[in-house]
């Protein structure tokens, strides 16, 4: 089905949409926090690249990717209409978080990225060794 909008008109349309964060997301991994005596994080906290958790003193920012939005080819989920938008968009999306990776690295930081369909059961394991970091800090 074509867009209904023009180019224009639909830009100004999303320019709108502001991202609150994936709270599905950001919920699933606070229980697995919780269930792993993962403490001291914060979230929404006010730094450049809005990660999704830091940990302060660990200097470590966690954020939980949308498989789609960040590129993750997990489901192979591409929509037909209006590809070349959406392949665009796509792009920006990992290219401002190689960014984002970048600018925390080069402070410091340890960043790790969690795709949202790590956060599923049957990835358990591959979850769990991308928070190690966290299980094996010292305690606060």
């Amino acid at each position: 089905m074509a867009d209904v909008f023009d180019k224009d008109q639909r830009s100004q349309i999303m320019q709108k949409v502001k991202s609150h964060g994936n709270k599905s997301t950001e919920m699933k991994l606070i229980s697995v926090f919780s269930a792993n005596g993962i403490c001291g994080w914060r979230r929404n906290y006010p730094v450049k690249g809005h990660p999704d958790f830091v940990f302060l003193k660990e200097k470590i920012a966690v954020f939980v990717d949308g498989c789609f939005w960040h590129g993750h080819d997990c489901r192979n989920t591409k929509p037909a209409d209006n590809k070349e938008y959406w392949d665009k968009k796509r792009e920006r999306n990992m290219r401002h978080d190689k960014e984002v990776t970048a600018l925390f690295e080069s402070r410091g930081w340890m960043v790790i990225r969690i795709w949202e369909c790590e956060l599923k059961k049957k990835n358990a394991n591959l979850l769990m060794k991308k928070l190690e970091p966290l299980l094996t800090r010292k305690s606060l």
